[in-house]
Parts: C-alpha cells; sequence; structure tokens
C-alpha cells in the first residue's frame, strides 16, 4: 500500500514493521565553505525498524580497512567517500522497496539526491534509486498528526528534549563541521548513530501514542488515548462487558425455555 499521511504510517508500521528502514547522514557544512562544491559525506547509519539492527557507514572504520593513518584521511578523502558510498549502495540495492523513514532528506543540498550526486561525482554510476513515494520524512509525518507546532526550532534537538532529553553524543551542524575540520570522524559517526537511535525511538513511541510534542489540543489528546494503552484497556474492558451481556442473555433465554416445575 501507499503511504501518504501519518494515518497511512502507522497503520503499515503496525502491520509490516519488517519493511520499514530508519536512515541518516552526516556531512561537511552545507554551506559555500567546503573545498568541494558539495558536501563530502563522513557517515551513514541505518536502523531496521522491526529489529532495531544497525548498520553504518563511517570515515574512520573505511580509512582504517584503506590502511590511511588519520592525519592523511582529508587529503584521502575521495577514496574514503568513494567506498563509504559504494558500500552503503550495495546494502540498500535489494531494499529499494522497502520505506525508508528519514529527517529532512528531501533534496540535494541534505537528503538522497545528495548522496547520489556525491557517488557520481567520485565515479560512481550504479547507485540504486530509491523511489520517492518509499521516502517517508518523520518531520512532515509527525506534523501532519500533531500541527506544525509539534516541537519548537530546531525540531529534531527540541523533540529529544521533550522525550528524554538530549543523546550524549548529539552534535548540531555546526558542532559537525568543526569536529569534521579537527578530524574527528569517530565523534561524527557517533553523532549519527544517535540521531538514527532516536528516530528509531520516536517513531515507536509516535505509532504507540506515547510521543511527547509541544502541541495542545482536544483532538491531540484522543489520537494519544486512540493509539496507546489506554486504547487497549477501553478495548479489554468493552470485550468483558460484551462477554458478560452475553452470558446473561443466554441464562435469561434459558429461564424462558425451560418450562417452571420440569
Amino acid at each position: 500500500m501507499g503511504i501518504y499521511n501519518s494515518a497511512d504510517f502507522i497503520s503499515e508500521a503496525k502491520a509490516h514493521p519488517e519493511n520499514f528502514y530508519v536512515i541518516h547522514y552526516s556531512c561537511q557544512s552545507l554551506y559555500d565553505d567546503n573545498e568541494a562544491l558539495s558536501p563530502r559525506i563522513t557517515s551513514i547509519a541505518i536502523a531496521h525498524y522491526a529489529t532495531e539492527q544497525t548498520v553504518s557507514f563511517s570515515t574512520h572504520a573505511i580509512a582504517e580497512e584503506l590502511h590511511i593513518p588519520r592525519e592523511f584521511v582529508r587529503d584521502r578523502f575521495d577514496e574514503v567517500e568513494r567506498e563509504l558510498l559504494r558500500g552503503f549502495y550495495a546494502f540498500i540495492r535489494d531494499r529499494r522497496d522497502k520505506y525508508w523513514v528519514h529527517w529532512n532528506m528531501r533534496n540535494l543540498t541534505y537528503g538522497f539526491e545528495h548522496l547520489e550526486h556525491r557517488y557520481r561525482v567520485l565515479g560512481g554510476n550504479d547507485a540504486p534509486v530509491i523511489p520517492v513515494e518509499r521516502r517517508l520524512n518523520l518531520n512532515d509525518l509527525l506534523a501532519d498528526r500533531y500541527g506544525n507546532d509539534y516541537a519548537s526550532h530546531p525540531k529534531l534537538k527540541s523533540l529529544m528534549e521533550l522525550n528524554g532529553g538530549i543523546h550524549r553524543h548529539f552534535l548540531t551542524g555546526e558542532e559537525e563541521v568543526q569536529a569534521f575540520q579537527n578530524n574527528e570522524f569517530i565523534r561524527m559517526h557517533n553523532s549519527t548513530l544517535g540521531k538514527v537511535g532516536f528516530l528509531h525511538s520516536a517513531i515507536h513511541k509516535f505509532i504507540s501514542g506515547r510521543l511527547h510534542t509541544a502541541s495542545r489540543g482536544f483532538g491531540v489528546a484522543l489520537d494519544r488515548i486512540f493509539e496507546g494503552g489506554y486504547a487497549k484497556a477501553v478495548g479489554l474492558f468493552a470485550t468483558v462487558i460484551t462477554i458478560g451481556v452475553g452470558v446473561w442473555q443466554i441464562i435469561l433465554w434459558l429461564k424462558e425455555a425451560i418450562p417452571k416445575g420440569s
């Protein structure tokens, strides 16, 4: 089925959680202060929603596999980035028909097109494209359910604060740029892993009606009630009442059907 709104998403993720992957990545500055015309990719993390298993592709791991010392990684970043993206596309090649949940990966500046572009720049010509209808922006889904004011800007960080606090490895965009300049590639990768882990947790809470947002209103309250544990309790109570009424009706019918004194 196609997913066009938050209700579709919740229904499909409950029915087929194995069909969902969560993705996030880090890169250089999104502005014009890079040596290349587009930001280099430094790490990509993917979490399978059903199993919670995470696969990642990172600068430090690739550089180590290529036997490149830390001090020469920046000089040989074309090799590292090309191998990082090659591994990423090898992973998604047979999973293009799945749903890919992301956070604002929507264009050439930051998104799936950016990843494809960097791979082509580095000589890759076999990038398997994830169809646009299989890309689901969690930010849009939450706004569809709770309204655009479900969290203050920056929304990802604010949503973390509302749901347990900022992850200890979280880096802002500016901090990631500084980490890249300092060759702190493990630090950048840990931030990416922390963000994809939070997105996975946020999706789980969203589907179960336990996600905390800044939204207010009767409609939002009803959504949380009927998606969460209250709905299960109400459903169980209604089932018990129905069974009890049914048994009572049977008893009354038997009393009327059996002649007195027999």
